[in-house]
C-alpha cells in the first residue's frame, strides 16, 4: 500500500517527545522514502533534531493546511497510544487530510475504514490502509520455516521498547551495504510501514499467532537467495507481564539465531518498576532453551545468542564504550549499539557458520 516513493506527512500531535509517538519516531530514523513534514502543534517550528535527536531536515508544522504546501500523497498515523485508540483531536486531522485527496495508513486497533464518515470521504484513486487487521487464510503454526535454508535472526529483547525493530533495520542496512542478501520481516506497525510487508502480530487471534509469523516468514523467503540473511522484528519480552509476543515468533520464525536487545543500565521493567529483569545470562539461557524446542528433527544446531545490542541513548559516547565493553566481555559476545556504531560487528556475528 505505501511504497517508498509515496511523500508522507506524519501525523504526531504530540507524540515527538513521547513513546506514544514511536511509530513516528521509527519511521523518522529509517525510512528511506520522503517524508515531508510532520504534524505536531506542540512543537511547530521546532526544529526535528532539537525536538527528537533524529537528524533530518524535516518541518514541523501545526497542522494540515501548513502541510499540503509540502505535497504529501500519503498521511500515516504516526501514534501509537495505549489501547490503540484514535485520539479525537487526530480523527479530525485524518478527516481533513482524506477529503484533501491524501491515503491514509494507519496502525491503530481503531479501523480508519470502518467508520462511515472517514470511508465516506476517501476519493477517488485513494486509500486507507488498516494494517492492523488480521490476516486472511491462517492455519496453526507447523514449524515450515524450519525446513528453509536461508539464515533466520529473531530480536529478542528484555522489555517493549527497547529498539528490536531499529536493530534489525540496522543490520539490515550493514547487509545492504556489503551486498549481503537481506530482507527484514515486520511484525508491528513501524516495521510494516517502513518495509512494506510482515504480519501485524498483536492482531492475529493466539490460536493463529505462530502460523501467521511462519507465513511471513516463508512469503519473505520465497522472495530472497537461498544464502540470504532474514531478520524478524522482535515484539515484547519474555519478562513482561502483559506480553505474549515472544513464543509465537519463537515457533513462527524457526530461528537459526537470536539477537538479544537491551537497554543499557535497565534494571527493571520499565513502565512496571516493581518488576525486577533477570541477569542477562539467565535470559539468553531462556531464550535459547525455548528456541530450541518445537523443532523438527534435523533442523540443525539450536539456536543461540549471537551478539547483543545495546540501546545507549541517554549516556555520553564514553559511557557508552564503556557499557558496550563491559557486557561484551562479561557475555563472550560481541556488543555494540547499532544506532551509535553501526551494525557490521552484529551482522558479522549473526551470519557466523
Amino acid at each position: 500500500m505505501l511504497s517508498d516513493q509515496d511523500p508522507v506527512v506524519l501525523l504526531q500531535h504530540g507524540g515527538l517527545d513521547s513513546l506514544t509517538g514511536k511509530t513516528g519516531l521509527a519511521m523518522l530514523r529509517h525510512r528511506r522514502g520522503p517524508i515531508v513534514a510532520v504534524i505536531d502543534p506542540d512543537h511547530a517550528g521546532q526544529r526535528l533534531e532539537t525536538v527528537t535527536g533524529i537528524s533530518r531536515s524535516v518541518p514541523v508544522v501545526r497542522d494540515l493546511g501548513e502541510a499540503l504546501p509540502f505535497r504529501p500523497s500519503v498521511a500515516v498515523v504516526g501514534l501509537a497510544p495505549s489501547g490503540g485508540v484514535l485520539p479525537a483531536a487526530l480523527r479530525s486531522d485524518v478527516l481533513s487530510a482524506l477529503k484533501a485527496g491524501l491515503s491514509v495508513a494507519s496502525g491503530l486497533h481503531t479501523h480508519l475504514a470502518d467508520d462511515p464518515e472517514l470511508s465516506a470521504a476517501v476519493q477517488p484513486g485513494c486509500w486507507i490502509w488498516d494494517l492492523r487487521c488480521e490476516p486472511k487464510g491462517l492455519r496453526v503454526g507447523q514449524a515450515r520455516a524450519a525446513a528453509l535454508p536461508c539464515k533466520r535472526v529473531l530480536a529478542v529483547g528484555t522489555d517493549m521498547a527497547v529498539g528490536k525493530m531499529s536493530a534489525c533495520l540496522a543490520v539490515q542496512e550493514a547487509a545492504q551495504r556489503l551486498a549481503v542478501p537481506v530482507a527484514f520481516v515486520g511484525t508491528g506497525q513501524a516495521g510494516i510501514l517502513i518495509s512494506g510487508q510482515g504480519v501485524p502480530l498483536d492482531a492475529v487471534r493466539v490460536d493463529y499467532a505462530a502460523g501467521a509469523v511462519e507465513a511471513a516468514v516463508l512469503s519473505a523467503a520465497s522472495a530472497v537467495a537461498d544464502d540470504a540473511l532474514l531478520l524478524v522484528e522482535g515484539q515484547g519480552s519474555l519478562c513482561h507481564p502483559g506480553s505474549t509476543a515472544t513464543l509465537p515468533l519463537l515457533r513462527g520464525t524457526q530461528p537459526t539465531a537470536l539477537l538479544m536487545v537491551h537497554r543499557a543500565d535497565q534494571s527493571c521493567i520499565h513502565r512496571l518498576p516493581d518488576i525486577a529483569l533477570p541477569p542477562l545470562e539467565d535470559l539468553i539461557q531462556l531464550c535459547e532453551g525455548l528456541a530450541s524446542i518445537g523443532r523438527p528433527h534435523g533442523a540443525g544446531p539450536p539456536p543461540r545468542v549471537r551478539a547483543v545490542a545495546l540501546n545507549t541513548a541517554g549516556l555520553s559516547a564514553e559511557e557508552c564504550a564503556r557499557s558496550c565493553a563491559k557486557l561484551s566481555e562479561r557475555l563472550s559476545l560481541p556488543c555494540v549499539d547499532p544506532i551509535r556504531h553501526g551494525a557490521e560487528a552484529l551482522l558479522e556475528a549473526l551470519m557466523a557458520p
